[in-house]
């Protein structure tokens, strides 16, 4: 497998991870407490995949170093630190939704 192709899984990977990210919070947002943990578990498979391609490639880099870092890695490793802020901010939002949910009848939209 090329570099590109490598780049490419990483791509999916964390749009993945971000996607059930996001599914996450609207199920928080609806009170569906096993959603969101089913979509947070999600969300961390497919991160873990999109890491091991990032460490697969950076380890492959290092033997190769002239064709590691191409504009389709770099675009690959934006998606992958926004998928991980995502996922942070997505924790927090599910937090924020089960606290505001205990509290009764607020309307949060």
């Amino acid at each position: 497998m090329n570099f590109e192709e490598q780049a490419m899984r990483l791509i999916v990977s964390a749009g993945n991870a971000k996607s059930a990210a996001m599914n996450a919070i609207a199920q928080a947002k609806q009170g569906n407490w096993d959603g969101v943990r089913a979509a947070l578990a999600e969300s961390e498979a497919a991160m873990t995949a999109a890491h091991k391609e990032q460490t697969d490639i950076l380890q492959r880099s290092l033997d190769e170093p002239d064709k590691g870092m191409g504009m389709l890695m770099v675009h690959a490793q934006d998606h992958l630190m926004t998928a991980i802020t995502v996922i942070d901010l997505a924790r927090e939002f599910c937090m924020l939704y089960e606290i505001i949910g205990k509290q009764g009848d607020v309307k949060c939209e």
